[in-house]
């Protein structure tokens, strides 16, 4: 398998989670205040939407790209 099949198949993987989970959260630690030995820190849960444009853009990317690899292979 060429490395241009490999990419639009994990563009229409990634457009496909997208469409799928339309986003994605991760926790984020911050250090606030350092106080002799006491180290006072705050988590943050932040969060990533996806656009629903952008998860078809990406399937509709690989879909061109495995049929140009396709042609020229």
């Amino acid at each position: 398998m060429n490395p241009v099949k490999i990419i639009g198949a994990l563009l229409i993987v990634a457009g496909v989670l997208g469409l799928a989970f339309g986003g994605f959260s991760f926790t984020k630690e911050t250090h606030k205040a350092n106080i002799g030995p006491i180290n006072l820190s705050v988590e943050e849960k932040e969060s990533v939407n996806i656009p629903l444009w952008a998860s078809i853009a990406a399937i509709a990317a690989g879909a061109g790209v495995l049929l140009i690899g396709a042609k020229k292979g």
